[in-house]
């Protein structure tokens, strides 16, 4: 499982894959792959060991805040999941916030249409992507400005990866 989430402004990839029924996951946290340990101990309490360190994460109870206690420490963070319906209402334009372009599949950059800063219009293309031999345009799904664009013209992509950020 492939997701975007965005702690503490940043946004970062994250490759899920359950490695072993012991509670070992493999992550892939921004291109860097990580040995996580997980535990649930009860609902919203996880226990985590990664790379050796433990963790005791507690979800925040206010269920509007999208926060997490790791020790003493609160974390605010947004998921995004392409195939949530939150996903598909972005892709209409309807977000409000900062908005990730994200790969539908797997494939390869061929052009970069827009570039860190500029102002797109909703609809508008901003990365074309390759895949099973066909170009696939990625529009903007809402009107505004182009903060970071994620890759480079000729980079292999993943299904679900973040390319460029619009806010």
């Amino acid at each position: 499982m492939i997701l975007s989430i965005e702690v503490g402004g940043i946004l970062h990839q994250v490759e899920l894959e359950k490695a072993n029924e012991d509670g070992g996951y493999r992550v892939v946290l921004d291109g860097e792959e990580i040995a996580v340990d997980a535990r649930l101990l009860r609902d919203g309490v996880l226990s985590l060991i990664v790379d050796g360190a433990a963790y005791r994460c507690v979800l925040d109870e206010d269920p509007s805040a999208s926060a997490i206690y790791v020790g003493n420490n609160r974390y605010t963070y947004r998921i995004e999941d392409p195939r949530a319906l939150r996903s598909r209402r972005e892709k209409k334009g309807l977000a409000s916030g900062p908005v990730s372009i994200v790969a539908p599949m797997p494939g390869r950059v061929v052009r970069v249409l827009a570039h860190e800063g500029d102002e797109v219009a909703i609809h508008q293309g901003v990365v074309v992507i390759e895949a099973m031999k066909m170009q696939n345009e990625l529009k903007a799904p809402k009107a505004g400005k182009v903060s970071r664009i994620l890759v480079d013209v000729g980079s292999a992509v993943n299904s679900g990866q973040p390319l460029a950020i619009i806010e």
